[in-house]
């Protein structure tokens, strides 16, 4: 699945020229997902390895001061850690563009 570079909506207000780095810090933290599924549109369940726990929640809070719409859970799963990622129906092709990216 093609993912277009220009998939952040206007509500995310991180500056144009610093969604390129968000977008790779997303793929890194990606590397270290142990399963991921999606049983409701809105949200995206991923178990994590927990050596990236602290670093994730960085970016989830990150994540969250400019795009509002977003939520983030977390939650100790045996060795890992589940993160779930969560849009209102109006941002579910958000959610889409960037559970693409973990299979990139």
């Amino acid at each position: 699945m093609a993912v277009p570079e220009d998939w952040a909506p206007d509500a995310c207000t991180l500056p144009t020229t610093e969604r390129p780095l968000r977008v790779a810090e997303f793929d890194d933290l990606f590397t270290f997902v142990v399963r991921a599924e999606r049983r409701q549109p809105q949200r995206l369940e991923l178990v994590l390895q927990r050596i990236v726990e602290a670093p994730a929640r960085e970016l989830a809070r990150r994540e969250s001061a400019c795009c509002s719409f977003f939520t983030f859970e977390f939650e100790a799963v045996d060795e890992d850690v589940l993160m779930r990622i969560g849009v209102p129906p109006e941002h579910v092709a958000v959610l889409d563009a960037l559970e693409a990216r973990i299979t990139r």
